[in-house]
């Protein structure tokens, strides 16, 4: 049997381009959406390697139950000893920001201060815990789902008790220290093999929904990130001269949480102190800002993974 490249994920659009990769190279390989399937658990798995890309923001694709289910098959091939990269951990973190921050804190790198809230008074008591603006989060979100402003309490509750109000698909609401940067951007840190390979820049003038995938820039309702009037480039780009704080830290996380691939996003206050905030397994590249720059993040990732087959 022939070993392959088996690739864990719930959205065509995202994987075409690593796809579109692997042919240019040369590598086999196999596409495993988990949108549905069965596992028998008594019988081995394939042969191959296998890369996981299971997204937390999946139900907003109507794939609710892929992470959990993903979960499982992620469990089936580490119980025969299969290799996997962006494991069973690694999915534990893609889908809980709470066990993000918390692995982040074993490292010592410095995250947003942050309250978890279960139910809607809960989320309201939570908030006396800040006598400056803050913001909410879904605990399970990608592409910056539920990310709201507040600067009272009182703005809260009416969000909360009024139609809009967005409850994350697992009922953890987070509520974090705004952090106040001199200039609306954050930086979004890739790392390819554990390793850092490069910084972008990403305005968030227009808010915090920042896939960079370009699926996310044609219209794609459900991952809307840029205003069609803008050159979709100027959202992101490339910063050839970055020197990434905590790099060793950085690493040293993701190596003892099984993540190979990864974008990490940091944002720096008015102070010069820096924060991660978010951590995505299912990293996505802009291929504009890319062309730009001359660095490939699909490409990198699929000539890794062709030297791990072979």
């Amino acid at each position: 049997m022939t070993n392959k490249i088996y690739v864990i994920h719930e959205n065509s659009e995202w994987t075409a381009p690593l796809f579109q990769r692997f042919e240019e190279l040369g590598l086999p390989y196999e596409d495993w959406h988990m949108a549905n399937g069965h596992i028998n658990l008594s019988e081995e798995p394939p042969e191959g390697i296998f890369y996981n890309r299971m997204s937390a923001s999946s139900h907003t694709r109507g794939h609710r139950y892929a992470p959990e289910y993903t979960s499982a098959v992620l469990a089936w091939l580490e119980s025969y000893g299969r290799k996997v990269f962006n494991d069973g951990r690694a999915l534990q973190l893609e889908i809980n920001k709470v066990n993000q921050y918390s692995a982040l804190k074993a490292f010592d790198i410095p995250t947003p201060r942050t309250i978890a809230a279960y139910g809607k008074d809960e989320l309201l008591k939570a908030a006396d815990y800040f006598t400056g603006p803050f913001i909410t989060k879904h605990n399970r979100a990608g592409k910056g789902l539920g990310v709201q402003l507040f600067q009272t309490k009182s703005a809260l509750e009416t969000y909360v008790n009024s139609e809009h109000f967005d409850d994350s698909i697992d009922g953890i609401t987070l509520l974090q220290d705004y952090v106040e940067s001199p200039e609306p951007y954050i930086v979004r840190c890739e790392f390819v093999g554990g390793k850092f390979l490069y910084a972008v820049r990403v305005d968030t003038s227009e808010g915090f929904e920042l896939c960079p995938a370009d699926a996310c820039q044609i219209g794609d309702q459900m991952c809307p990130i840029t205003d069609q009037q803008e050159e979709p480039e100027s959202k992101f780009k490339i910063l050839k001269e970055f020197t990434l704080p905590f790099q060793s830290n950085f690493e040293a996380f993701l190596k003892a949480n099984g993540i190979t691939f990864a974008g990490i996003e940091i944002i720096t206050d008015k102070n010069g102190h820096v924060y991660a905030y978010d951590v995505n397994t299912n990293t996505n590249y802009n291929r504009e800002a890319e062309e730009k720059a001359g660095v490939y993040g699909m490409k990198a990732i699929a000539e890794f993974l062709g030297k791990e087959l072979n």
